[in-house]
């Protein structure tokens, strides 16, 4: 197979990028690259903004498969980790970058003037010619530069911008590294942030020469230092490298915290908040907390702090706060908590094929493609450390319940909202079980009935009707028992047909335990279902639908009378 750096042709190039000839030939040549860009500005976070050049359509494509391309092949033939530039770099970041300069007495930072301005079009063409891991043909660098830059630099916005800058910024991190190494110096890259520490008691003395020195190799690599970002931040005041706190742990500013505290309170309270002035999506303050988060996960694996949903940090508690806030208050839609990711597929199933009778739970569009207006709960790391939403078996249902009772050593949650906001949750959650409720405390539902202390009253609704809210919003599901059996799980529903489908030789067994060489198991089987959903039947689904239903619509009805009151 053709390597990148043995392209000798346009047309090559667009083989290797899997581009059409024509296709390229008619944005460099007919369309024009100028003419596929859109310009906007950003806030900057100190003041002003920020000019964006991003791509649209099929140039944004091509530089995409272009940077994919310079990923595979830097990685290949370098073969070596770079420990200098963390941005734009996998498994990088501003942490990563801001930890190497934790705990030192002093922290130099330098920004360079419009850095990718002035990486300019003959700059781009001129490395991919004459760099020793590229050495490609000026037609090839000539078109990858024509690819790459808008009004004849590398625009700040651009999908390919990012590696080809620290491709052409590999030599200068290199003479840098070295000037700094002569005066005992750390030195990372971020973009066109470059930080420099240490704990030489005598730098200040030497900074005078070590600043003249970088300087000139600044200079000499075509950029400018912007004397106006340039700070020396000694120990005794705050030291920040990319945004980040780094005198003791690298940590977030202590203003940025409060901030974003702030504005979920405000959200709690009103239902709505602004990130600098400007309304915001949930999803957004999701960011900021998920942002914090990950420098209190890594504070607490240095200081070998183990931690679970029951005894999280105060800042955890914060994200853990909204997470609940997101899912079972404030969740958009009916929200369904199965204990197996495969029951997910077989209820999205029923609702397709019964897609007619249940409107209030999906719909069909016109190009035969389905909206769900109910939600099924993904169980992610981040719930699972939060909430404690384990991947499979009832203990996460368990661990959920938990939230809504003053009982309980944890938060009560539902209260706290409720008080707050002086509303109640707009939309009902289902905690879905295995009708086993015959076995006692054996099997999850009767280990959940007897962890929520569930009443004889409540429990004879449950095993009359399927169904029964436990508090608030939330409610049990359970599968229909049918067919004279004391115990039905959510297979029981497909009839014998479907059951004993035969897939590649092979039988459905929903044990966990089976023999592999003559069974298939529960994931393959939903893959079966879910594909096959308008020929399988759904019957029996009926009564866990009509349950869902139910409830949706008397919870709609309960807030309208309440809101009418």
């Amino acid at each position: 197979m053709l390597k990148f750096n043995e392209i000798k042709t346009r047309n090559e190039l667009a083989e290797y990028l899997n581009i059409p000839r024509r296709q390229l030939s008619y944005i460099l040549y007919v369309k024009g690259i100028n003419n596929l860009y859109t310009s906007f500005e950003i806030p900057k976070k100190n003041g002003g903004s920020r000019k964006i050049n991003a791509p649209s359509g099929d140039l944004k494509d091509i530089q995409l498969k272009l940077a994919e391309a310079l990923y595979a092949h830097v990685k290949k033939k370098l073969n070596k980790k770079n420990n200098i530039s963390h941005a734009f770099e996998k498994n990088k970041s501003i942490i990563t970058n801001a930890k190497i300069h934790r705990n030192k007495r002093w922290v130099l930072n330098i920004d360079l003037e419009n850095f990718f301005e002035s990486i300019h079009f003959g700059r781009v063409r001129g490395f991919f010619n004459k760099n020793n891991n590229f050495l490609l043909p000026i037609e090839v660098a000539t078109v990858i530069a024509q690819i790459s830059c808008y009004e004849g630099k590398l625009p700040q916005g651009g999908p390919s911008s990012p590696v080809i800058s620290n491709l052409i910024c590999e030599i200068l991190d290199y003479r840098l590294l070295k000037i700094a190494k002569k005066y005992k110096l750390n030195y990372t890259r971020y973009a066109d942030d470059l930080t420099f520490s240490t704990n030489e008691k005598k730098f200040p003395e030497l900074q005078m020469d070590f600043y003249k020195e970088i300087s000139k190799e600044i200079r000499r690599a075509g950029f400018i230092v912007n004397e106006k970002k340039k700070r020396l931040q000694y120990e005794d005041s705050r030291q920040e490298v990319t945004g980040l706190v780094v005198n003791k742990k690298v940590n977030v500013n202590r203003t940025y915290y409060k901030k974003t505290r702030a504005m979920a309170h405000q959200l709690y309270k009103q239902g709505s908040f602004e990130i600098d002035g400007e309304p915001a999506t949930i999803n957004q303050l999701e960011g900021r907390f998920a942002f914090i988060n990950q420098l209190t996960w890594y504070n607490n694996k240095i200081d070998g702090v183990k931690r679970n949903f029951r005894n999280l940090s105060s800042r955890e508690r914060e994200y853990q706060k909204f997470l609940f806030y997101k899912y079972f208050f404030s969740n958009p839609k009916p929200l369904i908590v199965t204990e197996g990711k495969t029951d997910i597929a077989y209820i999205k199933s029923a609702l397709k094929n019964l897609h007619d009778e249940y409107p209030d739970l999906i719909s069909k569009n016109s190009d035969g493609t389905f909206e769900l207006k109910v939600s099924f709960l993904k169980k992610t790391k981040r719930l699972k450390y939060f909430l404690g939403i384990y991947q499979d078996g009832g203990s996460a249902l368990n661990n959920i319940y938990e939230f809504f009772d003053s009982r309980k050593p944890i938060p009560n949650y539902i209260k706290y909202f409720k008080k707050i906001s002086n509303s109640l949750p707009q939309n009902p959650v289902f905690l879905m079980f295995d009708n086993e409720i015959r076995s006692g405390k054996k099997k999850p539902i009767g280990k959940f009935i007897d962890h929520v202390k569930l009443g004889d009253e409540k429990k004879g609704i449950l095993e009359k009707d399927y169904m029964v809210n436990i508090v608030d919003n939330l409610n049990i599901l359970t599968v229909p028992l049918i067919k004279g059996k004391s115990e039905c799980d959510i297979e029981d529903l497909f009839d014998d047909t479907v059951l004993s489908h035969i897939i590649n030789g092979k039988e459905f067994n929903k044990k966990d335990n089976y023999d592999s060489s003559k069974y298939y198991g529960k994931e393959i089987f939903s893959k079966h279902i879910l594909k096959n959903y308008t020929s399988v039947d759904f019957s029996e689904f009926r009564s866990v639908l009509n349950n869902i239903n139910n409830i949706v619509n008397d919870q709609k009805k309960a807030l309208k009378e309440k809101s009418m009151v």
